[in-house]
């Protein structure tokens, strides 16, 4: 490298130059291929299109023809079913609120029901003229509830084959007289 800095020949971009092949490298070299071209417009082709014929219209299917009104009559009665719906639902809406109101009109009756009898003074008037008077310790009597409690099945048919047939009779007897209008 020392002897081509004497000579004058050494090029301190040579690896930029060749590294770099794109098209400012080469017009800062001077390169002659860039030049510019007369440009050539392509030619055109004409465009032909295939004739096609077109198909004749056909006939109209029965089966089509039935298969729309039937969408057309299932949309109407959809449309009918949403309407009643609708309708069906503002009822329901109106009759809660009148549940609602009955609700309050009950508690406020309940109320002075409650409070048209006194139950003091009912008792002070039975008491007075001797036909009810406060139960004595003799009078009083006490449930013992501790002893678990017991279930006894008595059976007053028959068992075995005998009494499944009895039932079966007596079930076959029940439900003809019940389609008969006898009811128990």
């Amino acid at each position: 490298m020392a002897e081509a800095v004497k000579r004058g020949s050494y090029d301190p971009y040579r690896n930029v130059r060749y590294a770099y092949d794109g098209s400012a490298a080469r017009v800062l070299e001077g390169e002659e291929s860039l030049k510019s071209r007369p440009r050539v417009r392509p030619r055109q082709r004409a465009m032909v299109r295939p004739k096609v014929e077109a198909r004749p219209a056909g006939k109209v299917s029965p089966f089509a023809v039935v298969g729309f009104a039937a969408v057309a009559v299932m949309a109407v009665l959809i449309l009918m079913s949403f309407v009643t719906l609708s309708t069906v639902s503002g009822e329901v809406v109106a009759l809660d609120t009148q549940m609602s109101q009955l609700k309050d009109e009950e508690a406020t009756l309940l109320a002075r029901y409650e409070l048209a009898y006194d139950l003091g003074a009912i008792e002070n008037a039975v008491t007075a003229d001797g036909s009810m008077g406060r139960p004595q310790a003799g009078q009083i009597i006490y449930v013992d509830m501790t002893e678990p409690d017991s279930v006894v099945l008595y059976s007053a048919g028959a068992e075995g084959p005998a009494g499944f047939l009895d039932a079966l009779e007596e079930t076959i007897a029940n439900t003809l007289a019940y389609f008969r209008g006898e009811g128990s």
